[in-house]
């Protein structure tokens, strides 16, 4: 299903692929200069307020081989937030199905890379960290406005033991 007001270029293949070549591009030079390459997001709303980004690996749910994406994230305390906005788009990225089966990542922030469990943020949890999140990065606003799923925010505490 679209929401109506979700740009209809969004829908295109090429779209998806410009953003996985983006994603990739992007992870190879922060994992190859420990984070001085990519590690600040600097498009739409970051274009004069930069945000950081971090690299999330999970586990493939069908490969059972490591996935990892760049994400901007918040921190909240000791955890991690990110947000499965895949842009608006109506369906909830792969990174949030993988670690919906295996909340065992791990996360890079600069050439720092620890062990987390994620778990999707309860509705309260949602509520309080939005503001935040949007706050951070102003077009998670618009993202959700794009789309008719509610866009899944995740939590990502240290692993212990």
């Amino acid at each position: 299903m679209k929401a109506e007001n979700r740009p209809a270029q969004l829908d295109s293949p090429v779209v998806a692929k410009a953003i996985k070549l983006g994603s990739r591009v992007n992870t190879s030079l922060y994992k190859l200069t420990g984070g001085r390459l990519g590690r600040t997001w600097r498009v739409g709303a970051a274009l004069r307020k930069p945000v950081d980004v971090c690299l999330l690996t999970t586990t493939g749910r069908k490969s059972g081989q490591p996935r990892t994406v760049p994400l901007l994230y918040l921190r909240d305390a000791d955890t991690i937030v990110v947000v499965a906005s895949q842009g608006g788009l109506p369906s909830n990225p792969a990174w949030y199905l993988n670690l919906r089966v295996n909340p065992d990542i791990t996360i890079q922030i600069g050439s720092e890379v620890a062990a987390y469990t994620a778990h999707v943020a309860t509705e309260d949890e949602r509520t309080r960290l939005w503001p935040r999140l949007i706050e951070l990065y102003a077009d998670f606003d618009t993202y959700q406005a794009w789309t008719d799923r509610t866009i899944p925010v995740v939590i990502c505490r240290p692993r212990t033991g």
